[in-house]
This record gives C-alpha cells, sequence and structure tokens, in this order.
C-alpha cells in the first residue's frame, strides 16, 4: 500500500523523522511512501510567533516505539534534511529503510546513498556557517524605543530556522530582523517570530554607520596578507553584493603590491622605551607623569 506524505515546510525534520517512523513501523518500503513539501501558506510576514527555544520548527509528538538507529547517522539526517535537493527526503528514508534492514550499511561509508548524504550535510554545514559569518545589519526606525536591525541573506539551502538559535543568543539584547527569499526571522528581545520570505528591495540600503565600517576597514587592511584566492575561497563572490566591505577589495587589491613595497622599504621605528634605554625621552608612568 503506497502512502503520500506531506509535510508543514521544506525544513521540517521533525516531521520527516516522526512520519519515516510510522512508516518504517508499518514496513512500507521505499518505492512505497511519496514525500512532497505543503505550499507556502499566505501569510503576513512575521506572522507566526514561535518560541526561540525550537528554532520556529514545531515537534512532532512523541512516539512510543523508537528503531535504533545510530546517533551519527541521525545527527547526518538532519543536516542532509536541510540540503535544496529536491529528492532529499526520498534519500533519507531510503537510507533509513537500508539502515534498519542491512546491519552492515552501518559500517560502509563509501556506499552511494550514504556517500551522498555525507556531501549534502556537509553542504548545509558549510552553509550555516556562511549565514553566521555574512549577515550584515543595518539600523532601521520602525517606531519602536530602539532602532531594529535589520539584515538580507540568500542561503543556498533551508538552514535559516536551523540558525535561529545561533542569531537568538549572540544578539539577545538587540531587536533584529533577518530577511532572506525563503524564510523570515525576527527578534524583538523576547520572542522569535518566523515569517514568510521576503525581496532583496525589503532590506534597507547603506546608512551613516556603514561609511564608518568602510573606513575603519579601509585602515586596518594589511597589504601584505592579501591572498585573492584564499579570500575567495573562503568569502565566495556570491556573497560580496551583500557585503558592503567588498566594495573596496578591487581597490586594495590593485594597490596593494605597491602598499608593501612602501612598507618594506619604510625605515624602521624606534619605541619610545628603546629610546629610553638610549638615555633619551622617559616613557610615561602609569600615572601619566
Amino acid at each position: 500500500m503506497a502512502r503520500t506524505v506531506t509535510l508543514a515546510h521544506p525544513a521540517d525534520w521533525p516531521g520527516f523523522r516522526a512520519a519515516a517512523r510510522d512508516c518504517l513501523q508499518a514496513g512500507l518500503e521505499p518505492a512505497q511512501v511519496h514525500w512532497q513539501v505543503a505550499g507556502a501558506a499566505e501569510a503576513d510576514l512575521f506572522g507566526a510567533t514561535e518560541d526561540a527555544a525550537d528554532h520556529g520548527v514545531k515537534e512532532a509528538a512523541p512516539e512510543a516505539t523508537a528503531l535504533p538507529m545510530p546517533r551519527a547517522f541521525v545527527a547526518l539526517c538532519a543536516h542532509a534534511a536541510l540540503h535544496r535537493e529536491g529528492d532529499r527526503f526520498a534519500l533519507l528514508y531510503r537510507a533509513l529503510w537500508r539502515m534498519a534492514h542491512e546491519p552492515a550499511l552501518r559500517h560502509d561509508p563509501l556506499d552511494p546513498d550514504i556517500a551522498r548524504l555525507h556531501r549534502m550535510a556537509a553542504a548545509v554545514r558549510r552553509d550555516i556557517h556562511k549565514m553566521r559569518a555574512f549577515v550584515r545589519f543595518r539600523p532601521v526606525q520602525d517606531g519602536g524605543n530602539e532602532p531594529l536591525h535589520v539584515a538580507w541573506f540568500e542561503p543556498d539551502h533551508f538552514i535559516v530556522q536551523a540558525n535561529a538559535a545561533f542569531f537568538v543568543q549572540r544578539f539577545t539584547q538587540m531587536r533584529w530582523a533577518v530577511l532572506t527569499p525563503e524564510c523570515s526571522l525576527r527578534w524583538d528581545g523576547g520572542t522569535l517570530q518566523v515569517g514568510p520570505g521576503a525581496r532583496r528591495a525589503d532590506a534597507p540600503g547603506p546608512d551613516a554607520g556603514e561609511a564608518l565600517w568602510l573606513t575603519y576597514y579601509r585602515h586596518t587592511f594589511n597589504p601584505a596578507r592579501l591572498k585573492l584566492d584564499m579570500m575567495r575561497r573562503e568569502m565566495p563572490t556570491r556573497y560580496w553584493k551583500n557585503l558592503p566591505e567588498t566594495a573596496l577589495i578591487g581597490e586594495l587589491a590593485q594597490g596593494a603590491a605597491e602598499r608593501s613595497g612602501r612598507m618594506v622599504e619604510a625605515p624602521g621605528t624606534v619605541t619610545r622605551r628603546r629610546l629610553a634605554e638610549r638615555g633619551g625621552e622617559q616613557p610615561p608612568t602609569a600615572d601619566g607623569r
């Protein structure tokens, strides 16, 4: 008997886990289960309120019986479930089915299904890290006592809600919102709200504080340490359009060789302590005298 399972949203790992457990206990083979994701419901932006503890994802009700699975394998599946591949849930269920019926699979990392899950999970973990590293907040006045700090980000995978706890813990005292095409988060200092996706035009443009940041970035840039290939690996160019400092990279990189040469040719400096040792100017004491 075939079964169609409809998940609440593209990142519905709890819903998949509960449904997969039911299907496994019912003896349904992978070919008998069709996985699909419900269409996005019409809602106001930030209209759904969720508790920060569950990152905007509603946990499934606990089941009476659980099939034993290696803890590491469950963690691997939880990350792979956030990948953008359209057949990820079918792949996950097939791997779970095989894990339950082929004990040797637990010790075969080269199996095509398991190897693919590892690649997908690694891509998701990278995307989670990039979101944490490359989000830039800009303050806007929305009528509150404190400004609302808004950021725009374009993830490769469905990792926004999985990152919610990080931003809540990192910016607990700040009112903020992260807008993405798939899903949006908003924190008011006590409640995390999850809303539908947004457009790039919904995010604020550059502000005065950004000009100050660019001045700081320009003056702290070290041309002797510039490695463009490594920079592109750690900060892929697809993220550059949303990072204010990247507007300076071309200019700073072009003059890096000349600046490095001037730094090498410049005479050495003498510290105040060395001058004092030579009998020159005395360094100031702790009280400034």
